[in-house]
């Protein structure tokens, strides 16, 4: 029962998540195709068998499905059939005008732009929301306590001084400096600080410490040793608050491309890549957190879920994109093989990444160490 229980509190959060931010991704498909005349055939939530339904006056079938691990939006004419096996070259000229295929390149463009544009712009309005009615954190960076014998005591860090970059990068708050550090353990770094009004430049090696999550999987990190005061939510006005919600969508979104970069460089284990097993354990921790928690974390999977479907993959949104520009730039599309081919590396490469993390998932949850026992 207490598996049940575990199991259930992970569940709940991530379909809540994952419905939420898939959903505004395909409305941004679905509302761009609109706005250019495409007709839409189907808008799903989740895969599979359909679990309820409805059509609306425009002749979409609105459905949720059964696995709720994704979505799509089925535009007319994406598939060589159209109602009743029609055929492309049978269709009346109302279908040819409302079909995707026969839009300008720059208009299929808009379409497929707008799924993740969408989710960058769900993440600024739910980071502007915990912002102007929860709070929102303005804890600087500032050592109010040194740990005795830590890295920052022994590069010569004092209580009072103020860390405002490190290796050229700004740290404004201190959970920009908490996730520089932590990413570092065991690196020379710059550390530029203010210390009674004079600037300061350290060098400082941030231990390499060994954390355990709630799964019992370790991983090293780095530590400073320092500490400051309790974080201080402070309400601000909706114009600051969305203003905010930019700035958190945009520090995200340089968190995740530095964090990518250290991994393809070696810096940053791949084993902290996360699929949708880690999602659900990520979003049933941080739901125990409370409402505010779970939708600034819904936030950040959704510049996620933005930035990869703009990675130039064939499959991906960013695929499409980058097959358009070459369509504009060469005046006419690339060869129904060449695509073909683009599309089949695509899956490898998506298929690969997915087992990949799914592995990472597994081994977190201490699955794969059993099943090698069980068969071994």
């Amino acid at each position: 029962m207490e598996f049940i229980g575990s199991v259930w509190s992970y569940v709940v959060p991530f379909i809540v998540v994952i419905t939420v931010i898939v959903f505004f991704h395909e409305l941004g498909h679905y509302l761009f195709a609109r706005l250019n005349g495409v007709r839409v055939e189907v808008f799903s939530i989740g895969f599979g068998r359909e679990l309820f339904g409805w059509n609306d006056r425009h002749g979409t079938r609105w459905k949720v499905a059964m696995l709720p691990l994704g979505g799509y939006v089925k535009m007319f004419g994406q598939s060589d059939l159209g109602p009743d096996g029609q055929g492309a070259d049978d269709w009346t000229d109302e279908q040819k005008a409302e079909a995707f295929p026969n839009k300008t390149v720059m208009q299929r463009f808009w379409v497929v732009l707008g799924g993740p544009l969408a989710n960058f712009i769900l993440a600024i309005v739910l980071f502007a929301g915990v912002f102007a009615f929860v709070g929102r954190s303005e804890t600087l960076p500032e050592a109010s306590t040194v740990v005795e014998n830590s890295a920052a005591e022994r590069a010569g860090i004092e209580p009072g001084d103020l860390i405002v970059a490190i290796d050229g990068k700004t740290i404004e708050r201190f959970d920009d400096l908490q996730y520089v550090i932590s990413l570092s353990p065991g690196r020379p770094l710059n550390v530029e600080l203010l210390r009674n009004g004079e600037t300061i430049v350290l060098q400082v090696t941030p231990d390499s410490v060994t954390e355990t999550d709630d799964m019992g999987n370790e991983r090293q990190v780095g530590r400073l040793g320092i500490s400051t005061t309790s974080v201080v939510y402070e309400k601000v006005p909706l114009g600051e608050a969305l203003w905010g919600g930019v700035e958190e969508t945009l520090r995200w979104t340089t968190r995740i491309f530095d964090f990518l970069g250290q991994v393809i460089s070696g810096r940053q284990s791949s084993k902290d890549l996360a699929g949708p097993l880690g999602i659900a354990q990520m979003s049933g921790t941080v739901a125990e957190y409370g409402v505010a928690s779970l939708v600034m974390f819904m936030a950040i999977l959704s510049v996620n879920l933005g930035l990869i479907n703009l990675f130039p993959i064939p499959m991906l949104d960013g695929g499409h994109l980058l097959f358009y520009i070459i369509e504009a730039v060469r005046g006419r599309p690339l060869s129904e093989r060449a695509q073909e081919y683009g599309f089949m590396v695509g899956i490898g490469l998506v298929g690969v990444l997915f087992l990949f993390v799914t592995f990472n998932d597994l081994s977190r949850f201490g699955l794969v160490d059993f099943l090698t026992r069980l068969v071994s």
